[in-house]
């Protein structure tokens, strides 16, 4: 999904570029097992790399951040060093769909909010072979949490990610693509508003009116996100997924 400029710029330098908090990430790395010595962990689609910095803090290993946009990146690594974790943290520019690490030389995938962009089942086929074998993926992803949706976010939904699929039918894919998802849970609803709505809401409010057309057209679409999620949030959300490689 190639995103338009005017989406960057009205995105860049939140503390998230997606649902997520500090603590669930620290919810989902607590269920994780223990990993090897010296392993090989990278964040994929890290975006501010307000997890990377809770990742390398609690697991005390080196993590590599990937991106597609370097403004983000640049930012991380200065953040990195001043927070004493320049030699835990390497950033590097790849598209997710081509990440160019060797079969079986990573340990741990980590991926918030990120996955959507290349489809999960179809992320999870294409990482798949880069883990080793009983390697870990914690991913999450966007999902119905009911069965039966109200029309107008079914509706919406559908035409905004028609990939999107239920709890279930994402574990179905998963074991599909090769893992064992041995723990799943749902993000709180703070974790879409305290770091990802609420400083969203505040830069949009500074960016109107603008007479970009490029720039309206983001706004209006994040405004309609955003008022959906405060109908809907019982419908849907995102869920963290937590695999391992088992072929």
């Amino acid at each position: 999904m190639e995103l338009p400029p005017a989406f960057f710029k009205l995105f860049d330098n939140l503390p998230r570029q997606g649902p997520g908090s500090k603590e669930s990430t620290l919810k989902a790395l607590d269920k994780l097992p223990a990993l090897p010595e010296s392993p090989i962990v990278i964040d994929v689609g890290c975006g501010s790399g307000t997890q990377t910095l809770v990742l390398v803090k609690k697991l005390g290993v080196p993590v590599t951040a990937i991106d597609i946009y370097e403004p983000g990146l640049q930012r991380l690594d200065a953040a990195a060093r001043e927070l004493g974790f320049g030699d835990l943290i390497t950033t590097r520019h790849a598209d997710m769909n081509d990440l160019g690490y060797a079969p079986e030389s990573v340990d741990l995938i980590w991926s918030e909010g990120a996955i959507y962009n290349i489809g999960f089942g179809d992320g999870l086929r294409k990482w798949r072979p880069m883990l080793k074998p009983g390697g870990l993926a914690a991913v999450s992803e966007l999902a119905w949490l009911t069965d039966n949706p109200p029309k107008e976010v079914n509706n919406y939904l559908r035409a905004e990610y028609p990939g999107i699929g239920t709890v279930n039918s994402n574990i179905e894919a998963a074991t599909a693509a090769g893992f064992e998802v041995f723990e799943h849970f749902a993000l709180p609803k703070e974790a879409w508003w305290d770091d990802y709505y609420t400083p969203l809401l505040e830069r949009i409010a500074r960016f109107k009116p603008d007479d970009d057309e490029e720039m309206s057209a983001v706004i209006e679409m994040t405004e309609k996100e955003i008022e959906m999620h405060r109908r809907f949030s019982d419908s849907y959300g995102y869920v963290f997924f937590l695999m391992r490689r088992i072929i």
